[in-house]
């Protein structure tokens, strides 16, 4: 896989979805990510409401890898079922996230929004 440049966000429109969006935007043809494996990725992840960002790989100017198990619940709902090579979108609301509002985290109260490239499985 090439590496991608960073992806732009679209401004949402509309209210905050209850629950995860998943949204493929480039399908991947390579190996599968399966709850609980470990996956290579670039990441961004912006704030539903301000559309600022708070983090993003490429701004480190590299991959992370982790295990899905010790992420949020909307990666690790929403990565699984995503193949080698693709871009990925999750819409993801504060319950799947970091949790309500003065929950201890800058993000608690937030609904996220990330863009993901899923560099490798395994």
């Amino acid at each position: 896989m090439t590496d991608r440049t960073k992806p732009e966000f679209d401004a949402p429109t509309g209210p905050a979805p209850a629950e995860l969006v998943v949204r493929d935007i480039i399908e991947g043809d390579g190996a599968e990510a399966k709850p609980g494996d470990t996956v290579t990725v670039h990441y961004a992840g912006v704030e539903f409401e301000s559309g600022e960002e708070f983090d993003s790989s490429w701004g480190r100017g590299e991959t992370i890898q982790f295990p899905l198990r010790g992420l949020i619940q909307g990666w690790q709902d929403g990565i699984p079922g995503m193949k080698e090579g693709g871009r990925r979108e999750l819409v993801i609301p504060p319950h799947l996230a970091y949790g309500p509002v003065g929950g201890g985290h800058f993000l608690s109260g937030k609904t996220l929004i990330f863009i993901i490239d899923l560099v490798k499985v395994g």
